[in-house]
């Protein structure tokens, strides 16, 4: 049994006290046998300095270094713990002359206590616990004083500090390494989606299909859609081809224009350019049953990255199909505000409830035509850095509430592959994305 003798004489039982036995020659004692603690002293925010300056020391508050000031009032290596509010039971150490605020509590070691195996004591004491207060959290140096230690020898100490301090040096090298794999990783899947829309991804097949036919495709389809009155006559539609020089030319309402220095990169014969609003629906509107359930996506829905997914909600189509953006089943989202849109929040929406949706009005939609554009290969260009990056120098809006414009989708210059290299294109990044994200899973 434990018992605890007190400075008047007194024994008492503290048993249920004890959260633990503990190997033969350790000790159970208080907090205060190891150490002193005090609190710093206050300091004026004006007097803090955020740079060093000559002849200045460091001032660490509740959470590390504050800023620089021109005194100290300790000086050594110490643990020092955040007392107030949500720094409270913080840990940071101190080595040399520094200053310490009121709201850091500053510890004294006793002889023949090890200070890397205190340090981590601390850590491990998770001193928060101990916090009261109702409007203003805060930690009492006796309340913390005051919390069971279990203490092994000066010899052990030492060799337990030695020891956690190796593995914490491996688990820092262990996790820098998995951070440089992840950017390799993500950098990888850059680099694919890169050459998937140079046409460098798969080999291109001469008896494919050209993108040629896919084009009179779309133009046949949007006939169709504006003899029905779904659609509007576009009276800015435009037409690029090559000429006998191997140059690109525009045609629209302007006449025709030499268009070979806009285009970001050549493309492979079958291959065809042209401009986004001439070949997809923009924006596109539903026209459903009040009561029909639909999904609904919110941007936080929608992954950021490479894996274009998301999920849903379910709603009545009354509630959504005002004041938010209508998609239907496999149309294409993208974020248009910042910095959703650098985070590279698009997906194709999937597994739509009666397959139509609506969401966040921080949001482009395309729609692609029957058998013309697959959306796996359009959500590839949407997430390259081509389209990224020509996205973040085409910003409209006031800073913090930046955004793309329709005016910025409806001109770029979309690269077609034929339908058939659009579908060998899609299969090879997903089975290399796979693989990639397989890896990944590895280290979690």
């Amino acid at each position: 049994m434990h018992y605890e003798k007190f400075a008047d004489g007194t024994v008492k039982c503290i048993e249920d006290e004890i959260p633990f036995e503990v190997p033969e020659g350790w000790e159970w004692a208080r907090l205060n046998y190891i150490c002193m603690m005090a609190a710093g002293k206050s300091k004026p925010t004006a007097q803090i300095m955020p740079d060093p300056f000559e002849g200045s020391f460091p001032c660490f508050g509740g959470n590390g270094i504050r800023g620089y000031v021109d005194k100290y009032n300790q000086d050594g290596t110490y643990s020092i713990i955040g007392r107030q509010g949500a720094l409270c039971g913080n840990i940071n150490v101190a080595t040399g002359k520094f200053y310490a605020t009121e709201h850091a509590v500053v510890t004294t070691l006793f002889s023949d206590i090890d200070f890397n195996w205190s340090n981590y004591i601390l850590e491990a004491l998770h001193l928060n616990k101990y916090a009261t207060g109702a409007a203003q959290l805060g930690l009492s140096v006796a309340n913390i004083l005051n919390v069971f230690v279990p203490i092994p020898s000066t010899k052990e100490q030492q060799h337990i500090g030695r020891k956690i301090s190796e593995i914490i040096e491996v688990i820092e090298s262990i996790e820098l390494q998995k951070q440089k794999l992840q950017r390799a990783v993500l950098n990888t899947k850059s680099k694919i989606l890169d050459l998937a829309i140079r046409g460098k991804l798969v080999p291109q097949d001469p008896n494919d299909e050209p993108a040629s036919v896919l084009l009179e495709r779309i133009r046949v389809e949007k006939e169709e859609l504006i003899k029905q009155g779904k659609i509007k006559r576009d009276k800015k539609e435009s037409v690029i081809f090559k000429g006998e020089d191997n140059s690109y030319y525009l045609k629209d309402e302007n006449g025709v224009t030499d268009i070979t220095d806009d285009l970001p990169f050549y493309i492979p014969d079958l291959w065809q350019w042209a401009k986004i609003k001439d070949i997809l629906q923009i924006n596109p509107r539903n026209s459903l049953e009040n009561n029909l359930k639909v999904s609904f996506v919110p941007m936080l829905l929608i992954d950021n990255g490479y894996s274009g997914k998301h999920t849903d909600e379910v709603r009545l189509w009354k509630q959504v199909k005002n004041g938010f953006t209508h998609f239907k089943e496999n149309d294409v989202g993208i974020a248009k505000i910042t910095p959703c849109f650098e985070n590279r929040k698009s997906t194709i929406f999937k597994n739509l409830r009666n397959g139509y949706g609506a969401g966040t009005t921080e949001l482009h939609i395309l729609r692609t035509y029957d058998d013309t554009i697959l959306p796996q290969y359009l959500l590839a260009y949407i997430k390259s850095n081509l389209f990224i990056e020509k996205g973040k120098q085409n910003f409209i809006g006031v800073v913090g509430q930046q955004r793309i414009g329709r005016t910025y989708i409806e001109n770029l210059y979309l690269p077609i592959p034929p339908l058939q290299e659009q579908q060998r294109i899609a299969d090879q990044i997903d089975v290399i994305f796979t693989q990639l994200d397989a890896i990944i899973s590895s280290l979690l």
